[in-house]
């Protein structure tokens, strides 16, 4: 791992690449305040030698590792937690209710990953899961307050992407690890304009309501910052919130569009869903080659138009 995967902030910050599927795609966090150190996510079980080297370049050890907080229990952020915690002997697990019991035991969650993605990709995306031994987890209630050295940091639940969704809200800094409750801004796509920002409606559990109410909860809080797992920090919120209600509001309009289209229903909404996103990163600025814009919107919209589907079937349970 070169240093320049490393993206340092202000307030002891750091952004470390965890090299999934491509670079600066996927990253976890590190928080360091008066000597302890906090992870935010951890990629997949290939990202932990990157947590590590990240946690050496900082002159910590693994001992000064106080929590692993995960916002929620997707493998691109929380598959590497198990192989992790093997490496940190003072840390906690922080994660949602909902979650702490597929950390203990993960074979509902590899199972399900597997069917998105088949054995063969699941190999190569996220390796092997360890489970977690149950006193290293604890589950985060809502508004739940942790203190690293004499920072506060609080939890506050943001379903809308999954039901096992929480932000957390760091005064110290003015900003906010969104997961994906806040969207996925690739820096390739930054212009002139500044971010280009789009929601994550993966499956299982998107719900358009759920997710506008929580972006209004992470921006109560007023941050002059969000930090992404897809990618990283982002300024200029309250405009980049705004373009995220705009953009649920025609994922919707997609899905519902494409609601009565049978056999064809996905392979509409992908479409529809492409030509929206390239013509609004275009319309942003964007220069990118269309293959490099192919590349970066390609994965993200198959799981969108997954995420809509299940969403538009649970309408008509």
């Amino acid at each position: 791992m070169s240093e320049s995967a490393l993206l340092d902030f202000e307030h002891g910050i750091t952004a470390i690449d965890t090299d999934y599927v491509r670079p600066w795609l996927d990253a976890s966090h590190l928080l360091v305040r008066g000597g302890r150190a906090a992870f935010v996510d951890t990629g997949t079980t290939h990202s932990v030698p990157n947590l590590l080297h990240a946690l050496r370049a900082k002159d910590l050890d693994p001992a000064d590792v106080d929590y692993v907080f995960l916002t929620h229990v997707h493998l691109d952020h929380a598959g590497g937690a198990g192989e992790l915690l093997k490496h940190l002997p003072n840390a906690k697990v922080l994660v949602h209710p909902r979650g702490g019991a597929h950390l203990v035991n993960p074979d509902k969650l590899i199972a399900g990953t597997k069917l998105v993605y088949g054995e063969k990709k699941f190999a190569e995306f996220y390796g092997e899961i360890p489970p977690i031994a149950a006193q290293r987890v604890v589950e985060v209630q809502a508004d739940a307050r942790f203190k690293l050295d004499g920072s506060e940091l609080l939890c506050i639940h943001t379903p809308g992407h999954a039901l096992h969704h929480y932000c957390i809200v760091d005064r110290d800094s003015r900003s906010v690890f969104t997961g994906d409750s806040f969207g996925i801004s690739y820096r390739v796509f930054d212009t002139w304009k500044g971010a280009f920002i789009f929601p994550a409606t993966t499956p299982t559990h998107f719900d358009p309501q759920q997710a506008h109410a929580s972006l209004d909860r992470i921006m109560k809080f007023e941050p002059q910052a969000c930090f992404l797992t897809h990618y990283s920090r982002v300024t200029d919120v309250q405009r980049l919130a705004n373009d995220m209600h705009a953009h649920l509001d025609k994922f919707v309009e997609i899905a519902y569009g494409c609601a009565d289209r049978g056999a064809q229903r996905h392979a509409c909404m992908r479409s529809a869903m492409y030509d929206y996103l390239a013509q609004q990163a275009r319309a942003h600025g964007c220069t990118l080659d269309q293959p490099s814009v192919d590349m970066w919107l390609e994965m993200d919209v198959e799981l969108n138009a997954q995420g809509l589907a299940v969403w538009l079937d649970r309408l008509r349970c």
